[in-house]
């Protein structure tokens, strides 16, 4: 039950992604921060990270965070790039953004460099 509803989050978590960022780009309000996209695409792949690491951390036997780890943000990176040129090929209010995957790059690398750290607070082996 539990690999279920972790998969669901994570699925879904990366639909709303996706919609997100091939959607008519006047369909999403807008504030005038500077560079508030890019705490988005920060946020949006901390957040997927975290929820692919929970469920493929249901997927293995040993307790080994590494491999759950390496996957999520490699499968996070993947899908920041193909957002990108998913914008390029399918839309046309949106134009890929180098910045936006640095941006994916950041919020994927911190969750993960989060879950390590959390994992060493509580005290238990990676």
């Amino acid at each position: 039950m539990r690999k279920l509803f972790f998969l669901i989050s994570a699925v879904a978590w990366s639909a709303v992604i996706l919609y997100l960022c091939l959607t008519k780009s006047s369909n999403i309000p807008t504030i005038d921060i500077p560079n508030l996209d890019k705490a988005v695409h920060a946020f949006f792949h901390f957040v997927f990270t975290s929820l692919w690491v929970l469920f493929f951390r249901t997927q293995v036997r040993n307790k080994n965070i590494y491999k759950p780890l390496f996957f999520s943000f490699m499968l996070s990176v993947f899908f920041g790039v193909f957002i990108e040129i998913a914008q390029q090929l399918f839309t046309t209010t949106r134009s890929p953004d180098m910045f936006d995957i640095l941006a994916n790059i950041t919020g994927a690398a911190f969750a993960s460099f989060s879950i390590l750290v959390f994992i060493k607070i509580r005290g238990t082996k990676p």
